[in-house]
Parts: C-alpha cells; sequence; structure tokens
C-alpha cells in the first residue's frame, strides 16, 4: 500500500477487491444505464444483491462524466457511488469525461457527508482507456478535489492487479505525490 496526504485528506493506492472495502462509499464503474456489467461493476452487483440493480432501475441512467448514489445493500460500504467514465475513442473530450466522472464521484459523497471513498480504475478496463493516461487523470482529479474543502478525509484507489498498480505508483510519483510511512 503507498499512502499519501493531500490538502486535510489521506489518499491511498492498494491492491485488492473493491467489494470489500470498508468505506463510506465505493464506487462503480457504470455505463449509462446503470445495469450490471462485467467486471467493476458485475462483482459490485453481485455482492449487493438484487436490491441494487432495482434501485438502479429506479435512477434509471446517467450521463457519461456523471455520477449518481444509491444504497450499498448487501457490501460493507453504505453507499455506492456509480461513476460513468467515457468509452476510450482517443479524442480530447475523452479525458474531460473521465476527470468529471471522478470529480462527481467526490462532490457526491461531499454532498452526502461522507468521509470514505474507494475507487476502482474508471474506464480501463472494457471501455478501453489507455491505463497510464487514465491513471494520471485519475490522480490529478482526485488531488485537486482533495485540496478543495470536502467531508471527504479518506480516498483509496483499490487496484485489481499489478499491471495497474504499477501505473497508478508511476503516476503518483509523476505527480509529486510524497508517500507517508504506514
Amino acid at each position: 500500500m503507498q499512502r499519501y496526504v493531500i490538502g486535510q485528506a489521506t489518499f491511498e493506492l492498494v491492491a485488492g477487491d473493491i467489494v470489500v472495502q470498508q468505506v463510506d462509499a465505493i464506487v462503480n464503474a457504470a455505463n449509462t444505464t446503470l445495469r450490471p456489467g462485467g467486471g467493476v461493476s458485475g462483482a459490485i452487483h453481485r455482492a449487493a444483491g438484487a436490491e441494487l440493480a432495482a434501485a438502479c432501475a429506479v435512477v434509471g441512467a446517467c450521463e457519461t462524466g456523471a455520477a449518481c448514489i444509491t444504497p450499498g445493500y448487501r457490501l460493507a460500504a453504505r453507499y455506492v457511488i456509480h461513476a460513468v467514465g467515457p468509452r476510450y475513442t482517443g479524442r480530447e473530450r475523452d479525458a474531460a469525461l473521465l476527470c468529471a466522472a471522478y470529480r462527481a464521484s467526490l462532490h457526491l459523497a461531499d454532498a452526502h457527508g461522507l468521509q470514505s471513498v474507494a475507487f476502482p480504475s474508471i474506464s480501463t478496463g472494457i471501455f478501453g482507456y489507455p491505463l497510464d493516461a487514465a491513471a494520471r487523470l485519475a490522480l490529478t482529479t482526485i488531488a485537486e478535489a482533495l485540496a478543495l474543502p470536502t467531508s471527504v478525509r479518506l480516498v483509496r484507489m483499490v487496484l485489481w492487479d499489478a499491471e495497474t498498480r504499477r501505473a497508478y505508483e508511476y503516476a503518483a510519483e509523476k505527480a509529486g505525490f510524497t508517500a507517508t510511512a504506514g
């Protein structure tokens, strides 16, 4: 685990499974229909139970670059923030939409008074966003959000595999993050 201090918050890079994180909210790398998908979305929906899909059906949809929130049901987390990142096209707009999804998630967490949030690497699975670019954008956006007044005191990036972990560690180093002990 790598740990950094940003503003009044702690930012962590950890290897693991997002569905078991004991935080106020976990972020689902969602699609615009909010229906269960593969990867992170499928794992979250399976762990949360059928109630999560029913709650998502009530919400209906979420635009790319936006986020919405539901209860976490059977998860350790009280809430699921569903963030819709872009499908990678190679256009400049992709980066703006990816950053917007992270920002919208942190805004929702703050609006609900949440103190801890766990993110996956949004859009880097089946949506095809290049991992190195996505890691850089995610870390920059999260750092900017944590530098502002917010209720969020812990942001944890939960990285599924070694390749993703290395990409985020490298992006943190390039961004000038300084790791803290512990």
